[in-house]
């Protein structure tokens, strides 16, 4: 393999860099002085090195021949085309064979383009000239949707976030709640042993658990004493007017907000609320924000309850292994218990409403 074009990495970085794949020197040479002026020219004589060469350098388009000695240039384009990084280097064949079925395969493996042999230097500057704007323009493209798909997704993302503070700020003035849980949700997923991916979905969805609570009453949902049974009864009503206040969504985010938002109240021992679900009929992301919920609720203080110690909240949940909680998943939380507490410092009600997440 060689370089003819010029190394200056100044030059490198505004010049579109072309690889030129000929066995016949006398070829090469051809294309290269068409060529050099206005590209970086790369070079390989047979197939494998400029499959080498297209890995490890930023190849903007490739001139490939066609009849080699070993791997032809029909199977090095289709291992450019079967390859994530080089798919979408455009490959123009330029060859001696002439027949259409040949221009037919090229064309069908993925080249953009069919050249033969002599080429006229005019034309060839042209179509090389063609094919990386068009190129060009496709990478701009793709870079815009990009990021316009990142900036909504962003901009859901915080919805998702300040509607669940919205409705925690009902009953918990700061609305630090929803921050610490859903930290402390991730935190158990990734002990519990779920992917990273899915855990971070989980902390992103976790916020509109609650948000049901703003079809409660205030005088239900603030009350400062125990509930009366048609009290309850409206309290046990937020997890399905959440999931229909979330709605029904292709957004994973929103399917996973809903999910949750319906069954972070059921119970493992299937006693819970409001569809009885038990054990593993409860979504496991339901069942990782339930002990992350509670938690938080116990160690909080409420309308109608001061906060409870960490020591004390976490010998209630113990009694409730196997009833209220998967022991699998309470174990995990038991485990980072530590890293939950550093949270609460981080994030406590003395905290502001609008700290960064």
């Amino acid at each position: 393999m060689h370089d003819s074009g010029d190394q200056d990495p100044i030059v490198q970085e505004h010049t579109s860099t072309v690889l030129v794949v000929d066995d016949v020197p006398e070829n090469i040479a051809v294309l290269a002085g068409i060529l050099r002026d206005e590209y970086r020219v790369v070079i390989a004589t047979n197939g494998p090195d400029a499959l080498a060469l297209a890995q490890r350098t930023l190849v903007d388009l490739v001139l490939l021949d066609v009849m080699m000695p070993g791997m032809s240039g029909y199977e090095v384009c289709a291992q450019l085309k079967r390859d994530a990084a080089t798919r979408d280097i455009p490959v123009l064949f330029v060859t001696s064979l002439g027949e259409h079925y040949n221009e037919e395969r090229g064309l069908t493996l993925g080249a953009v383009d069919y050249l033969q042999k002599p080429c006229h230097a005019a034309i060839v500057r042209l179509r090389v000239r063609l094919h990386l704007q068009l190129h060009n323009q496709n990478l701009l493209l793709e870079r815009r949707v990009s990021e316009r798909t990142k900036e909504l997704e962003d901009t859901r993302k915080e919805v998702v976030r300040r509607l669940g503070r919205a409705a925690e700020y009902r009953d918990n003035e700061t609305g630090m709640h929803v921050i610490r849980m859903s930290k402390s949700a991730r935190l158990i997923a990734l002990a519990a042993g779920l992917p990273l991916a899915r855990a971070n979905l989980l902390f992103e969805a976790a916020p509109m658990h609650d948000v049901g609570k703003i079809g409660i009453p205030d005088s239900v949902l603030l009350k400062p004493g125990s509930l009366n049974p048609e009290e309850w009864a409206q309290m046990k009503t937020h997890p399905t007017i959440g999931a229909e206040i979330i709605g029904n969504h292709d957004s994973d985010l929103l399917r996973l907000a809903r999910l949750v938002a319906l069954t972070h109240h059921e119970r493992w021992d299937g006693s819970g609320y409001p569809a009885g679900l038990a054990g593993e009929a409860i979504p496991l992301e339901g069942r990782i924000v339930a002990i992350a919920d509670v938690f938080d609720a116990l160690t909080s203080a409420r309308p109608y309850k001061a906060a409870w110690s960490t020591e004390k909240s976490l010998a209630l949940m113990r009694a409730q292994e196997g009833s209220a909680f998967e022991p699998r998943l309470l174990q995990a939380f038991l485990s980072i218990v530590p890293e939950i507490e550093q949270l609460r410092l981080e994030f406590s009600d003395a905290h502001s409403f609008n700290q960064d997440w």
